[in-house]
């Protein structure tokens, strides 16, 4: 299965994408701030140009994982009850820990995580738990027939 974020519009503070499930459109995305990283730069160079908190992932291609449980989500129930925590982890982005694919409404709520849901409002995302309910069931589903799950940013 093969995700795509195409980065649209971004703004000083946060970025607002779309995100494609084998081709097709699926939803909006919202992330921190884009800085121009790339995934070919040194880790050195990332880290150097990264803002902790409010920078965008490099533009790359990365695996995706569902079995890492995330001690965050595992906490609260409705994340608990649908994956057991277990949250779309993203592998080796270079110049970043734990990079998440989870519900949020603001560049407030991720630090460098890809939120998704709907681009209702100016910077923000709107229904973002069903959006992401029914996103984790694909996902799950792809990975339950044992296909590799891949991301591309750009």
């Amino acid at each position: 299965m093969k995700i795509k974020v195409e980065r649209r519009w971004p703004k000083p503070t946060y970025t607002i994408g779309r995100l494609y499930i084998d081709g097709l459109y699926y939803c909006n995305t919202l992330e921190d701030r884009d800085r121009g990283l790339v995934q070919t730069q040194s880790k050195d160079y990332i880290k150097a140009h990264k803002v902790y908190g409010e920078t965008a992932i490099p533009k790359g291609t990365y695996g995706v994982a569902l079995n890492v449980t995330s001690p965050k989500y595992a906490a609260v129930s409705w994340y608990w009850q649908l994956c057991r925590g277990k949250m779309p982890r993203l592998l080796n982005v270079p110049g970043f820990e734990g990079i998440l694919v989870h519900p949020g409404n603001t560049a407030l709520d991720t630090l460098g995580c890809i939120l998704v849901g709907k681009n209702t409002k100016v910077g923000q995302l709107t229904e973002s738990k069903a959006t992401f309910k029914a996103i984790y069931k694909i996902l799950k589903a792809a990975a339950d027939r044992g296909e590799e799950i891949t991301i591309e940013i750009n």
